[in-house]
């Protein structure tokens, strides 16, 4: 899987090891079978405008965008048995709980590839 860093439009870096999830079986089990989630890690999925916390162990943060990776919204803390989705959302970024509070709608975000 590759690895990419999460950067605000200022530079900002918002996850600094994000996962690539842009086939359907990595989509599918996502942060399945894990415990936590690193405060500089998390996963992108794409496509994808929705998200289910079944199974799941641990609270995320969901950050949801266009296909232009613009956020169109943030749920901060969801919780196991949970379920969350954005009309219109292309892609969702699953990051550590509180990495995604100082994303706001309308944040343009960028990703670039890092060689493991």
């Amino acid at each position: 899987m590759k690895v990419a860093t999460l950067r605000k439009e200022d530079g900002t870096v918002v996850c600094a090891r994000v996962s690539l999830a842009l086939n359907p079986f990595v989509r599918m089990k996502g942060l399945l079978g894990r415990d936590s989630l690193a405060v500089d890690e998390g996963i992108l999925l794409r496509p994808a405008g929705s998200i289910h916390m079944l199974f799941m162990r641990f609270a995320i943060d969901v950050v949801f965008c266009d296909e232009e990776l613009v956020v169109l919204s943030v749920v901060p803390g969801l919780r196991p048995w949970r379920m969350a989705a954005e009309r219109g959302a292309k892609v969702v970024i699953e990051l550590a709980e509180g990495a995604a509070a100082a994303i706001r709608p309308g944040d343009h975000l960028s990703i670039a590839t890092i060689d493991l």
